[in-house]
């Protein structure tokens, strides 16, 4: 099975729990596709943490991932082999293109080495998984992932593993999409897609189970607000624990729970026909 639960050996043991990668064909990466990844500790290029509870980790290096694809229609692929990647959820597949050129790309649920697999911006092609292609010629009722929000601009939403969007219409300039998330959003018609759902799906049942592996993933322990001093959050200070009155925020005062955090005068927030729905307060999030 693809998550391995130990036996109880060790406190850390206890309530750990292992993903085997079955999916994972390929041990090495394609070293002309690496690139350094430096550290940086939550820091901007001014040394001031704008993300805290980064640090430490694992050294990684950078798997060059293509996610437009569209430099590669009408060129024939075989899939080489697939690869785990440190820097993302799901797997990525090697794919050897006919003019010996080689890029990685998001793997998608069952592909398997040697399969074929082609893009095409005319529709040329069948829509089978691995397939890259504009919304306007993947038939409606499919699931698609590697989504694009703007024609060339590369993929943005359904990268992560396990997930995938059900086209569920087109009409005029646009296709709606109906997202992980319960969001109905509509994207440009042009944009392209791969069809299918994205590998490794059982990703999100694994348990870390002890801080040291949260700390190889470069996860730093964060510490309550409520236990820091007045001046170094808004619910610190007192002579006992308190939170004043007022709900969880950050150190900043931005709400941790339930705020918002989308800017309603987005221009693209007319593309969004229904909001997702928070599961821990039922409501919709803007």
């Amino acid at each position: 099975m693809p998550i391995r639960v130990y036996k109880r050996t060790s406190a850390g043991r206890r309530n750990a729990s292992v993903n085997a990668h079955t999916e994972v064909t390929k041990k090495f990466p394609e070293k002309s596709l690496l690139r350094p990844l430096p550290k940086t500790g939550g820091r901007n290029h001014q040394g001031k943490i704008t993300a805290r509870g980064i640090g430490g980790g694992v050294k990684r290096m950078y798997r060059l991932v293509d996610f437009k694809r569209k430099d590669r229609d009408g060129i024939a692929g075989t899939i080489v082999g697939v690869e785990y990647d440190p820097n993302r959820s799901c797997h990525i597949a090697l794919v050897e293109y006919a003019d010996g050129q080689k890029r990685y790309i998001v793997a998608p649920a069952g592909i398997q080495v040697g399969q074929s697999i082609a893009t095409s911006s005319t529709g040329a092609v069948e829509p089978t998984p691995g397939n890259c292609m504009p919304l306007r010629y993947i038939p409606t009722g499919l699931d698609v992932h590697a989504v694009e929000l703007l024609r060339g601009a590369g993929a943005r939403i359904c990268r992560s593993a396990g997930t995938y969007a059900r086209l569920s219409n087109k009409e005029g300039d646009y296709a709606t999409l109906i997202l992980p998330s319960g969001e109905v959003r509509m994207v440009p018609i042009d944009c392209r897609a791969t069809v299918g759902q994205v590998g490794n799906p059982d990703h999100r049942l694994r348990q870390l189970g002890k801080a040291g592996l949260s700390r190889l993933l470069g996860i730093r322990p964060k510490t309550r607000g409520i236990a820091k001093s007045h001046h170094a959050h808004p619910l610190g200070g007192g002579s006992g624990r308190s939170k004043g009155n007022r709900p969880p925020c950050g150190p900043t005062g931005v709400h941790a729970k339930g705020g918002n955090t989308r800017n309603p005068r987005k221009h693209s927030s007319k593309l969004i026909l229904r909001r997702r729905v928070s599961k821990r307060f039922g409501q919709k999030a803007l």
